[in-house]
């Protein structure tokens, strides 16, 4: 029996990135960047307001709040007149003189010789002459010429995930486009005599397809362009034309419902052709018999998992996923994994890494993590799929280990909704 750390090696070792391509950066959200993204102009461009007010030259407004006196020796006001208006995206120059003011919008261009901005609540707000309540030094208030970024600086570096700030970046500096690595492509097959298609009513004997949906959704949310092709037939010829396919269209193809009984034997006929495709029993549960070969001309990593969706969907975790993180080019293509303490015993199969559906909590008052698990004792019922939908987790118990106490510290992968 293979370790599961022997396949998951065998596995990832198979692991081919798709080619980067260039996408619309409005396509790149959630991808990798492949390329350095090297800024030709500053950002911002020009200097501008930084908020609503007033251009003014900082030394003309020094005095502002304090005591002042006129040639009488009166308290004076500090005022300036206001000499015209500066809207964001104005292109008409303005050249601003000494005592002068001029009505400036944010994001507008900073008028020539003004090096401040007075705020509106500086002001009395007037609009042919001001009142000024309080000074500003030089550069208040002013976004100046390459604040961001300068020319020749790095926007977006390569191994970056590209999110919403990444994509707001790459449109400032004036990229359109951008080279990402691609999201692999990825065809999920069920096979098996007894499967409808969910707009279909069961009739004796057959049940749902629930697997192409669920693998299919998973893929998705690893960040797979997933192919549901759905339902195959059993016919060997019909099979491999299925399967050669998807091989030509995909860099990953799940086939579940084909390590077991006739299935398995019709999937060995169809396919035995296309590559070696080997099943075996890992020392995990659930899921323990799985299958796995490089297909095709271009050996297409190739997945073999149980009718079980549970065990399919456990599989899809521990081997598939990270298959699909490595070839998004992720440096971390494994799931978060956490300690916490059991808050009820936990049974396990001697001799199988464990793989347990889970609720993962934490104490409000310690900061510690807790997790129960959930579906009973092991074995007893790994075929409820409810209980999977119930789990943010998946416990992990060593293969020495048969059963867990309450209290004691286990290892948890956390099953977040992205990562």
């Amino acid at each position: 029996m293979r370790s599961v750390e022997e396949q998951q090696a065998r596995v990832t070792a198979a692991a081919v990135a798709p080619r980067p391509v260039r996408v619309a950066i409005s396509e790149a959200q959630g991808l990798l960047c492949a390329e350095e993204v090297v800024t030709e102009r500053p950002l911002p461009g020009f200097d501008q307001a930084a908020i609503d007010g007033y251009a003014v030259r900082s030394v003309d407004v020094q005095d502002a709040g304090a005591t002042v006196t006129d040639e009488d020796g009166e308290p004076a006001e500090l005022s300036l007149p206001v000499v015209g208006e500066v809207r964001a995206g104005s292109r008409q120059p303005i050249r601003l003189q000494p005592r002068q003011a001029v009505r400036v919008d944010t994001g507008a261009p900073l008028p020539t010789l003004a090096d401040a901005v007075l705020p509106l609540d500086c002001t009395d707000g007037g609009s042919a002459r001001i009142r000024v309540h309080k000074a500003v030094r030089s550069g208040d208030y002013v976004r100046r010429a390459g604040d961001d970024v300068q020319p020749g600086d790095v926007a977006v570096r390569a191994g970056t995930i590209i999110g919403a700030a990444q994509v707001g970046l790459l449109a400032a500096v004036g990229r359109d486009k951008v080279l990402v690595h691609p999201r692999p492509r990825l065809s999920v097959i069920s096979v098996g005599g007894e499967l409808v298609d969910v707009d279909r009513t069961p009739g004796p004997g057959q049940v749902y397809d629930v697997n192409s949906y669920a693998l299919a959704a998973a893929a998705r949310d690893a960040g797979a362009d997933v192919n549901r092709v759905g339902i195959a037939g059993t016919d060997p010829k019909t099979l491999r034309e299925v399967v050669e396919g998807q091989l030509i269209r995909s860099e990953i193809v799940v086939i579940a419902g084909a390590v077991g009984g006739g299935a398995l034997e019709d999937v060995r006929e169809a396919l035995s052709d296309l590559g070696p495709l080997e099943v075996d029993r890992i020392a995990m549960h659930p899921g323990s018999v799985q299958g796995f070969g490089q297909l095709g001309r271009d050996e297409v990593p190739t997945f073999l998992l149980p009718a079980n969706p549970v065990g399919a969907l456990v599989v899809f975790e521990v081997m598939v996923r990270p298959l699909i993180r490595i070839a998004l080019g992720r440096r971390h293509p494994m799931r978060r994994v956490v300690a916490a303490r059991t808050v009820a015993p936990i049974t396990s199969i001697p001799g199988r890494k464990g793989f347990l559906r889970g609720q993962l909590m934490r104490d409000e008052t310690s900061g510690e993590y807790l997790v129960q698990a959930l579906g009973g004792a092991a074995g007893a019922s790994s075929h409820l799929l409810a209980t999977l939908a119930e789990a943010n987790c998946l416990v992990l118990v060593d293969p020495e280990v048969s059963e867990v106490r309450t209290g004691d510290p286990v290892d948890v992968a956390f099953l977040g909704q992205r990562g």
